[in-house]
């Protein structure tokens, strides 16, 4: 039985990254009592997949994760044992049953939708933006390799301000193997320092 776990990670576990929030799924199951199916061979692992990699210090509200079961279980009982299981930090959205010969999550993942509020006032934030947008080619080093930030960048815009007057933009950047933007090199080449923003995933568009 294969299970599509939608989930937010709120702020307790901002600084829980991407393996340890894979390790935090085992552990919930386990405590949940569900029958976690796992993988053949000498190291079986436990059969979860994360949609897509969210980054340390980044909260969402829009989290996708599978993980296959044993057994089947009526779906209501399956969420009453999860939500009993839920560390702080993680909220059950809701779940349903997908095929279990459908496409792995990660290869159906296209782009991902960012809302980021800055702590700090920006000068000359809309003119920054609009050269950004309006740049041919933004070449970038990542893990001692250049690559074109631009085309990963579908979507930039400044979005009303907060509750409390702090500057906010919308991003939607390209989620594909190979091809994947990161919202702290955006801000970096808009010369937005990361450690003064609050970054949260929005939506994952498939």
């Amino acid at each position: 039985m294969r299970i599509r776990v939608y989930f937010s990670k709120t702020e307790a576990m901002r600084f829980t990254g991407h393996l340890d929030l894979h390790r935090t799924w085992e552990r919930t199951l386990r405590r949940a009592r569900l029958p976690l199916a796992y993988s053949q061979g000498f190291h079986p692992q436990p059969r979860i997949n994360l949609a897509a990699a969210l980054p340390l210090g980044f909260t969402s509200q829009a989290e996708v994760a599978d993980f296959w079961l044993e057994t089947d279980l009526p779906l209501a009982g399956i969420i009453s044992a999860l939500e009993n299981a839920l560390p702080p930090g993680l909220l059950l959205d809701h779940i349903e049953e997908i095929d279990p010969k459908a496409p792995s999550l990660q290869t159906q993942v296209r782009s991902s939708e960012y809302i980021i509020t800055l702590l700090e006032p920006i000068m000359e934030l809309d003119e920054r933006l609009a050269k950004f947008m309006n740049s041919r080619n933004l070449p970038r080093e990542r893990r001692g390799k250049i690559y074109d930030l631009r085309p990963l960048v579908e979507e930039l815009d400044r979005l009303p301000d907060g509750e409390f007057k702090q500057p906010r933009l919308h991003m939607q950047l390209s989620t594909r193997p190979g091809e994947t933007g990161r919202p702290e090199e955006v801000l970096d080449a808009l010369g937005i320092p990361f450690a003064d923003t609050l970054i949260r995933r929005v939506k994952i568009i498939f």
